[in-house]
């Protein structure tokens, strides 16, 4: 019994205190799964941005470098008014 106790000790005394055998056990326990979850909602994201664009059609991932420049407001024509009472 008491052979049991220390064995459990110094388990317990790792996962405390030794990140590699931490890491090691998370990577057992849980890694795969997430890694296979990650992958299927991977796919599920590609399948998705394909069903979306037609054939044919054209579609655009990013935004232009220059996209903070064009939104300022430059001026233009400006039209006079007048307040309704």
């Amino acid at each position: 019994m008491k052979l049991v106790f220390n064995i459990l000790f110094i388990f317990l005394l790792l996962i405390a205190f030794v990140p590699f055998f931490r890491r090691f056990l998370f990577h057992l326990l849980v890694g795969r799964q997430l890694v296979k979850q990650q992958e299927r909602a991977f796919r599920a994201q590609r399948q998705q941005e394909k069903a979306r664009t037609k054939p044919g059609g054209v579609r655009v991932d990013s935004t232009p470098s220059n996209a903070n420049d064009s939104s300022r407001f430059r001026g233009g024509e400006y039209v006079d008014y007048e307040e309704v009472k």
